[in-house]
């Protein structure tokens, strides 16, 4: 059986009030009752963050809140020990369960057991499972943990769709967040240097975001340097830069959970015309991102703006497919807060407040050139606002 801890929420979460929460979490509750739901198993970290304050990384083990769309009911957390102290500082659930580590540990059994104490037995609850908080295993166990007991109906949009668009206090964050990315860049571009692995630029753009005050961020970031600059992806290994050598930096800086991106390209010795070329098409398409990001628009006319100035300079085969994310405040493994990704024809409407990076990413696997860059902007009433403010190149 599990462990209880009942007792007064007592947060005193760094990056937002109390009273924000506690708006949060009505929002949150009057969502549930306006779609007919009992109550919502959570197990997104990022919305157990923004509803409730709460902040640990239990999340990889079997960690589910129960939020009830009825205000008398109480706000429950089922997570690890390791958790607990955690749990009662960040966060509003008062009454904590704890189930332990054994070769009998069944917390999908005892979310049934807490559920039906809490009166919720044949009821319809929403659950989160488009999230690296419930793996494939852990939503096995839940599902056959509760068949016949009540009805279980996907809800992960709920909480995501209210996160995109950010509040006052969530700008703020992001903005000390581009502040640490853009001095990252900065840092990272002092040390470039033939006869230094890659992987010092790294340590320099890392030790620039936690030296100002920032975290460490949630993935990456991704530093690939000569061949490995066509890469999508990080790579394992530092490599020695050569005198003539380019790099692709892809990093966050992260503030209080809250992600920046910021992507840039170096070169080491004269820069081809080819990749000139390249530099040139891609400053075209960011510009072009950035001038479709806008109220009344599409998160697809971004992705539109994108293709057309790549697939115009003859870049196709040479290009992704999406060129770019929502950011918000995430959890490891990743910066992405998707969805949704800015891609053609995806629907999605943008609004002031929501957060994307937009990324102008080629990479010519037969040449071996590359070049990428991109900024965090902010929806506004006006448009788009830049963030990010390093040099270009």
């Amino acid at each position: 059986m599990h462990e209880r801890f009942e007792g007064p929420a007592r947060p005193s979460p760094a990056h937002v009030t109390v009273d924000e929460l506690k708006v949060r979490l009505g929002r949150v509750r009057a969502a549930l009752a306006e779609r007919g739901l009992a109550a919502l198993l959570v197990f997104a970290p990022e919305s157990h963050y923004w509803a409730t304050g709460l902040d640990t990384g239990g999340y990889v083990f079997f960690q589910c809140g129960i939020i009830p769309a009825d205000p008398a009911r109480p706000l429950t957390l089922l997570t690890r020990r390791p958790d607990l102290s955690q749990a009662r500082d960040t966060s509003l659930y008062a009454d904590i369960r704890i189930w332990y580590d054994a070769n009998d540990a069944d917390p999908a059994g005892e979310l049934r057991t807490i559920l039906d104490e809490l009166g919720l037995g044949g009821q319809r609850l929403g659950l989160e499972t488009a999230t690296y908080g419930l793996t494939g295993q852990n939503h096995a166990a839940v599902q056959a943990s509760l068949n016949g007991f009540c009805a279980l109906t996907p809800a992960s949009d709920l909480i995501h769709a209210m996160r995109a668009v950010k509040s006052p206090s969530e700008i703020a964050i992001i903005r000390q967040a581009a502040t640490l990315a853009d001095a990252a860049v900065a840092a990272a571009r002092a040390r470039l240097a033939p006869g230094l692995p890659d992987s010092a630029l790294t340590a320099a753009a890392m030790t620039a975001i936690l030296d100002g005050g920032g975290d460490m961020p949630p993935a990456g970031p991704l530093c690939n340097s000569g061949p490995r600059a066509v890469y999508g992806r990080g790579v394992g290994g530092p490599r020695i830069l050569q005198g003539q050598d380019q790099v692709v930096l892809e990093l966050a800086a992260t503030r209080h959970r809250y992600n920046v991106c910021i992507e840039r390209t170096f070169i080491l010795g004269e820069m081809p015309a080819a990749q000139r070329r390249m530099a040139d098409t891609v400053r075209d398409a960011v510009a072009a991102m950035v001038a479709a990001a806008r109220p009344g628009n599409s998160a697809g006319a971004i992705a539109e703006a994108f293709g057309a100035v790549v697939d115009a300079a003859g870049y196709t085969r040479n290009r992704f497919a999406a060129c770019g994310y929502p950011l918000g405040a995430t959890f490891r493994p990743s910066w992405m807060d998707v969805p949704p990704m800015l891609h053609p024809g995806n629907p999605t409407p943008l609004l002031p407040g929501m957060v994307f990076f937009p990324h102008c990413m080629l990479g010519d696997a037969e040449s071996g050139l590359a070049f990428g860059s991109g900024d965090t902007i902010l929806i506004t009433e006006a448009g788009a606002e830049v963030l990010t403010r390093a040099p270009f190149l």
